[in-house]
């Protein structure tokens, strides 16, 4: 009947307890013999030691990875800052020498110049983009007003008494025959 092992925690733990088992019960032992071979106490419990040998230091390298990303987590955000820093002070001193950019590993960055054909195309695509989104300049902006109709606004002067009736507003037209009297919301 065979032991199942679940995690190798538990495979750990297992080892152990068979190491200290086999040194407890089988030291006067000269040959044990199982699984279609015979073993010394000293083969079984190094065999049995390396299981735990192999787990410790797994854990051990489970850890040490995990401290130095936690440090890489907490020290690249301002190591990447640094490296732009340092990119754009390079591209600005050497910006027209690919020769000395290359030696930095930077590609200049190629800007061909529009022709004609195309400023023309991006003219007409820009002026189509803005007519079918509605956007407007801020001179543009500024042309636009509201329009209301059908308010009346009295101004109010300090030496006369308040007790003028406010008129309705007037109705707005219509495209039908009948029209409609709209009373005011008191």
């Amino acid at each position: 009947m065979g032991t199942k092992m679940k995690s190798k925690g538990l495979v750990v733990a297992l080892a152990k307890q068979l190491i200290a088992g086999t040194d407890k019960h089988f030291a006067n032992a000269a040959q044990v013999t199982f699984a279609g071979g015979s073993y010394t106490p000293s083969e079984i419990t190094a065999k049995l030691q390396q299981v735990v040998s192999l787990r410790e230091a797994v854990d051990a390298a489970k850890a040490s990875t995990k401290a130095k990303i936690a440090a890489e987590k907490a020290d690249m955000p301002a190591l990447r800052t640094f490296i732009g820093a340092l990119v754009a002070y390079v591209k600005a001193i050497y910006g027209t020498s690919p020769e000395l950019l290359a030696d930095f590993g930077l590609n200049p960055k190629a800007h061909a110049p529009l022709t004609v054909e195309a400023k023309a195309a991006a003219a007409v695509k820009r002026n189509a983009t803005r007519a079918a989104r509605h956007t407007m300049g801020a001179k543009q902006k500024k042309v636009v007003k509201g329009a209301v109709t059908g308010i009346v606004v009295t101004p109010v002067t300090a030496g006369q008494p308040s007790a003028t009736t406010p008129s309705s507003p007037s109705a707005p037209a219509t495209s039908g025959s009948t029209t409609t009297a709209t009373a005011p919301h008191v």
